[in-house]
């Protein structure tokens, strides 16, 4: 409770002077505090109000969504507000996005592996799609101790998930599905190319001629650098973070890929990515190329 509030709750049954010149407070600033209660009970309703829309936007989102993607959200339904206070609301009324857990390592370089150029620098953007792709494995635990693992290929340009494989092993097969996929999804991938760490998976001769049958360019990240294959891991971060939501693991198999697969058909269709402007992966494609379209027209 301010002191303003005090003087006032207490002002029957004290003098307001005396009250303020005890809780060492202006008596014309109580005054203007006092004038402009009517504008603030307005504002604690509106809060209130948009509370409400938050609580809802932030359950559709799986209780993921922090306030940069609930601002979105809003702003697309006509709401004009401002990310401050969306930020402000959501602390005042205990909402929050789910956060980070610690990773297990999924990387196993081979010695003895052929040396691949890395092609990316860094450099996880594409201007359009199907040019560059990105991809990883990550763990996901399940209630008995084991692991399932999944192995992910994105779309520099959008950060779609165009293909994506699950098993209980982290073989040669769990990456060369993933890329299967995505060939099928994209109709092709003639002319691509696909970042990697130095896994095992990665820089195997089967894989290798994978990549050549599909006419994919291979292109690696430094040994033990993360920050080489960083939007893959931070993707599969955020899978983990939203997913999880604190939990120790996913349960049994059958649970985890069920959830799994739910998250990363909303990532595809729904959920909001920072680096397409808060747009999905499937709309900012969507819009890249009617944009196209019109130019061509």
């Amino acid at each position: 409770m301010s002191r303003f509030q005090f003087v006032h709750d207490h002002r029957d049954a004290y003098e307001v002077k005396r009250l303020c010149q005890v809780l060492d407070v202006n008596r014309s600033s109580y005054y203007k505090w006092l004038s402009g209660a009517q504008a603030r009970a307005v504002r604690q309703r509106e809060d209130r109000l948009l509370a409400e829309e938050i609580r809802r936007i932030h359950a559709v989102s799986g209780g993921a969504y922090g306030s940069p993607r609930v601002t979105a959200e809003l702003r697309e339904s006509g709401a004009r507000v401002n990310h401050k206070r969306v930020a402000r609301v959501m602390r005042m009324y205990s909402i929050a996005g789910v956060r980070l857990r610690k990773r297990v390592r999924t990387t196993i370089p081979d010695p003895a592996a052929q040396t691949v150029p890395d092609l990316f620098q860094r450099d996880f953007t594409a201007p359009e799609p199907g040019r560059k792709y990105m991809g990883d494995i990550t763990y996901l635990p399940l209630a008995d101790g084991e692991f399932l693992y999944l192995a992910t290929v994105l779309d520099c340009f959008s950060r779609k998930v165009v293909g994506w494989s699950i098993a209980d092993h982290m073989r040669t097969g769990l990456v060369a599905d993933a890329l299967g996929m995505a060939a099928a999804t994209r109709g092709g991938l003639d002319g691509a190319v696909f970042h990697t760490d130095h896994g095992a998976q990665y820089v195997s001769r089967a894989f290798a001629d994978l990549c050549s049958d599909f006419g994919v360019t291979q292109s690696m990240g430094s040994v033990g650098s993360s920050a080489d294959n960083a939007a893959c891991e931070s993707f599969h971060a955020s899978l983990k973070r939203e997913t999880l939501q604190g939990a120790r693991d996913y349960g049994d198999p059958v649970t985890c890929r069920r959830t799994v697969f739910a998250w990363l058909t909303r990532y595809n269709t729904r959920r909001r990515h920072s680096a397409n402007g808060h747009l999905s992966p499937n709309e900012y494609e969507r819009r890249h190329h009617t944009a196209k379209l019109t130019l061509a027209a």
